[in-house]
């Protein structure tokens, strides 16, 4: 935690910006003009209102704030914000590429598991950073000793160190430092703070061992609320429970054929057998939870935007596409593929039976379908899982169960960056047990 965050990216923060140690560039390149810098942290924040609150804080400017930055801002601005808003923006790719480089590490070492050729992966990998690092910011050069501190040494221990004690999440800061967070309302007074601090931990001790002797009496004596999952529960829709606003709707045309269309394919029937069992109104809500720890998803069309709100209608979804679409003649062959695109609308159907379907419909059932605008993506990024798209495309309707999570993007140069942490993303963050 404080080594990377606190120490090395920070370090590297204040090369670019030229500001490290009244250091020039000496043999190098690596100095981002002001002006750029500016431009990249106005991008950060900016990105700010396009993440879910889920994914943590709203990242500060790279290059006016020097107050707000955290460990925890600094980490989520260096592994998401940082790959988008960075690139193309120093004057030769190495030290992009060597940027990325550190990135990929710090997310494979941050994987809730690693397995011992990862971290083997790890040590080789530190070890040709922190070659290329005295290459490219030390260059070699005594009067330059400054730009290499012992921390640029210590990223060369970290694979001996979760073979050692575990992943890094087993050891990191984060606890002590949240924990030492719920000790300062305990101090009520400044002459004693420390009775108040040796009361409240003394008591917060002896509540757990209660609940550890007496389990029943585990939610009578919470000190936070109990978590209750509210929400509408339709059948043979498990995962997830819709939320309000709800109100009744009347597709117009252009989404009545799309909904005829999804429903034909789904059911195998005419559209005439369709178009009798659907309902001239159905119902639409305003979010979606996935249970079970999953993302509360919002549906643009129907969810007021607050003035500092931020965007948490873009998600991720899977289908199976047909790999030989594009081949009249050649077999239908099925494959799972996932797109990014934004939640308009969740649509609830009360179907009515189809007996002509296949295999038929004899009861009535009710749908949950997703309107979706699909994002166009242009590049990728396969290593980082970052994907890069300029505009939205069509509306599609899938069925709820097929999106997966919600996205953040960062808007940059007229290109949108998809951050995906639910895919090669993935890490470990830490979330306080609620007492």
């Amino acid at each position: 935690m404080h080594l990377l965050w606190e120490n090395v990216v920070k370090n590297l923060m204040s090369l670019w910006a030229g500001k490290y140690k009244d250091l020039d560039e000496g043999e190098g390149s690596y100095h981002i003009p002001p002006a750029v810098w500016d431009e990249i942290g106005r991008a950060g924040i900016a990105s700010g209102d396009l993440i879910p609150y889920v994914f943590g804080p709203k990242p500060p400017n790279v290059a006016s704030d020097k107050i707000s930055w955290t460990a925890d801002t600094r980490a989520f601005w260096t592994l998401y914000v940082a790959p988008v808003v960075l690139r193309g923006r120093f004057i030769h790719d190495k030290y992009y590429d060597h940027f990325l480089d550190l990135v990929k590490l710090l997310h494979m070492c941050l994987q809730f598991e690693i397995t011992d050729d990862e971290i083997e992966m790890v040590r080789t990998g530190f070890i040709s950073w922190v070659q290329k690092y005295e290459d490219y910011y030390y260059q070699h050069r005594p009067e330059r000793l400054s730009a290499a501190p012992l921390t640029i040494h210590a990223l060369l221990h970290i694979a001996e160190s979760i073979r050692l004690a575990g992943p890094v999440w087993a050891s990191w800061a984060f606890p002590m430092e949240r924990y030492c967070g719920r000790l300062v309302p305990a101090i009520r007074s400044r002459r004693h703070p420390y009775s108040g601090l040796n009361r409240y931990v003394l008591d917060a001790a002896r509540l757990t061992h209660i609940k550890l002797l007496y389990p029943g009496l585990r939610s009578i004596l919470r000190l936070a609320p109990e978590i209750v999952e509210r929400g509408l529960a339709i059948p043979n829709y498990d995962t997830c429970v819709l939320l309000p606003a709800k109100q009744p709707f009347v597709p117009e045309r252009g989404l009545l054929d799309k909904l005829l269309g999804c429903l034909c394919t789904r059911l195998t029937a005419t559209p005439a057998a369709v178009r009798a069992a659907l309902p001239r109104e159905l119902q639409q809500w305003g979010k979606v939870r996935i249970l079970n720890g999953g993302d509360t998803i919002r549906a643009a069309d129907i969810t007021a935007v607050t003035e500092d709100g931020r965007d948490a209608s873009h998600v991720r979804y899977e289908l199976l596409v047909d790999k030989n679409a594009r081949y009249r003649n050649r077999p239908v062959i099925l494959e799972k593929k996932t797109f990014y695109g934004q939640l308009r609308q969740i649509l609830v159907i009360n179907l009515g039976p189809v007996p002509s379907a296949s295999p038929p419909q004899s009861e009535p059932s009710t749908l949950v379908l997703g309107v979706i605008r699909r994002c166009i993506i242009e590049s990728d990024h396969r290593a980082l899982d970052i994907h890069y798209y300029r505009r939205h495309g069509a509306l599609e309707i899938v069925d709820i169960t097929t999106i997966q999570c919600l996205v953040g993007r960062v808007q940059d140069r007229g290109h949108y960056g998809v951050i995906d942490r639910s895919g090669a993303l993935a890490r470990a963050i830490y979330i306080e047990e609620a007492e």
